[in-house]
């Protein structure tokens, strides 16, 4: 009776093993065998998996095999993402803007330029000045409104100047690289807003604050790794 109770028993688990659908579960003998199910994000190399968690008949493709041959096409420019939200003035130009190459992007300008001054025409409303009194100005890099909005519309790319300092823009050196600190939001502004002087709208001796976001950056210590931030208190 011992033995056939054993016996049943032994049956009884194996039978619960397969009504749960190929949930991993191991046998009460302890020789390795294993039931396995295959799960995508497990970080399990298992089932007919060509690596961990890639590739297989349920799997997405592991990297090193994708397919990419065929025809694709240019969806999205990320060089300097924020000038084409910032001055497309609307969603299909933006869309347009995307899928532009570089060499044929002169169109914009009369766009990006429109967009610009109507951002001044929008503030001097809102200020109740005259919108003349509040036209852009050629700025801190002497750039009046065509060759400004040209630039933006020709060149939207991240500069790397290797035998120079590297920052977006630090009073002298002007896109030679990007630093972590950099407040690029800030110095943009800048170039859209500061005029001349760079100060010509920044919240002093009577005027709008529109040089800057306010938005520093924060507790942030760059020296850490990303994302700069110290651990957690732990209670």
């Amino acid at each position: 009776m011992k033995t056939m109770k054993t016996f049943n028993i032994k049956y009884i688990a194996m039978a619960l093993c397969i009504s749960f659908l190929f949930v991993q579960c191991a046998d009460d003998d302890d020789n390795g065998n294993v039931i396995e199910q295959i799960t995508c994000d497990d970080n399990i190399q298992n089932g007919d998996e060509e690596g961990v968690d890639c590739g297989g008949t349920a799997c997405a493709p592991c990297l090193g095999n994708l397919d990419f041959s065929g025809t694709f096409a240019q969806a999205d420019i990320m060089g300097r993402p924020g000038v084409n939200t910032v001055f497309s003035g609307s969603d299909d130009v933006k869309n347009n803007f995307n899928t532009t190459i570089v060499t044929d992007r002169a169109s914009f300008q009369p766009t990006f330029e429109a967009t610009l001054e109507l951002y001044h025409d929008v503030y001097a409303t809102a200020l109740g000045i005259p919108t003349e009194d509040l036209d852009y100005e050629t700025n801190i890099l002497g750039l009046d409104a065509p060759t400004f909005t040209t630039v933006l519309t020709q060149f939207d790319a991240l500069q790397v100047a290797p035998n120079a300092p590297t920052t977006y823009f630090d009073g002298t050196n002007i896109l030679t690289g990007r630093n972590l600190g950099d407040d690029v939001i800030d110095i943009s502004l800048t170039l859209m807003f500061g005029g001349t002087s760079g100060t010509r709208f920044d919240g002093n001796n009577g005027t709008p604050q529109l040089t800057s976001d306010g938005v520093g950056i924060g507790d942030r210590d760059l020296t850490l790794p990303f994302p700069y931030m110290e651990p957690a208190l732990s209670n």
